[in-house]
């Protein structure tokens, strides 16, 4: 998958989730007091910073990422959406070196903490760089957001996806890791814990179409070789537009995904 196709997936991911997205901020700005300075670790293309950027009005949002492409299309959006004002942008790739921050009253990392070499380090520095009371959100992906009725290929989805989860957990050694007990070593009392439980259903809008194309295809590009040669077909076909198949032409498609969430505090 190309860096552009990545990039398009991110911000699909906050258009066709924005509810979602929407509950789990309206939960930080619950148990938050007053919040003026927001970090975003692993930002990506902006998801979670003009999110929170929503929720706490008064608020600017420092957004660190590895990926400086990202962090130029977070920047082009902020600029678009006259927030250039309330939004820092800082490149930095957190398992080699901690950036030059400011204190913070809420840090939010989503879907970036099981990419750490070293989240221990990581939670330390974030415990040290909020106020005291400061909020810590983390949020972590269940699985890969699901699209497709179990009758096609037979539970094909269930399938594809057993072999994503099982490539994730060889990939990233933390994804299943005990992260209150993390937590906890850091310093951080666990205030909540929670699932977040999305479902779309049939018929979905064009753009969650689109979404769920991007996310096909990004598995198919990524473990396609690991899988059936017969699934590794029928997702081929369900990639392509000429095929009465293709996810561009069904109208049973629908959205599913969950994500789990722990809010931390510092005393």
């Amino acid at each position: 998958m190309t860096h552009d196709h990545l990039s398009e997936l991110l911000d699909l991911d906050a258009e066709v989730l924005h509810a979602h997205i929407t509950e789990l901020t309206g939960w930080i700005r619950s148990r938050a007091g007053t919040v003026e300075d927001v970090l975003d670790l692993g930002a990506g293309t902006g998801t979670g910073t003009f999110a929170l950027l929503r929720e706490f009005p008064r608020s600017k949002v420092t957004a660190v990422d590895a990926d400086p492409e990202m962090l130029e299309r977070l920047a082009a959006k902020a600029r678009s959406l006259d927030l250039a004002e309330r939004v820092r942008t800082v490149p930095a790739d957190l398992d080699t070196g901690w950036p030059d921050l400011s204190p913070v009253d809420v840090a939010w990392a989503s879907a970036s903490m099981h990419h750490m070499a070293d989240p221990d380090a990581t939670l330390a520095r974030v415990h040290a760089t909020l106020r005291p009371g400061g909020i810590f959100a983390v949020v972590e992906l269940n699985s890969f957001p699901r699209f497709l009725p179990t009758s096609v290929g037979d539970g094909l989805e269930d399938r594809v996806n057993a072999v994503v989860d099982a490539e994730r957990a060889r990939r990233h050694v933390h994804i299943d890791t005990d992260w209150p007990a993390h937590f906890v070593k850091a310093g951080f009392a666990v205030e909540e814990e929670r699932t977040f439980a999305l479902s779309i259903e049939p018929p979905v809008p064009a753009v969650a179409r689109r979404y769920a194309e991007v996310t096909l295809q990004r598995i198919r590009h990524g473990i396609g070789e690991l899988l059936d040669p017969r699934d590794a077909a029928a997702l081929d076909a369900l990639l392509d537009p000429g095929r009465p198949e293709s996810v561009q032409r069904r109208d049973d498609l629908s959205v599913r995904t969950t994500r789990h969430a722990w809010l931390l505090r510092r005393a």
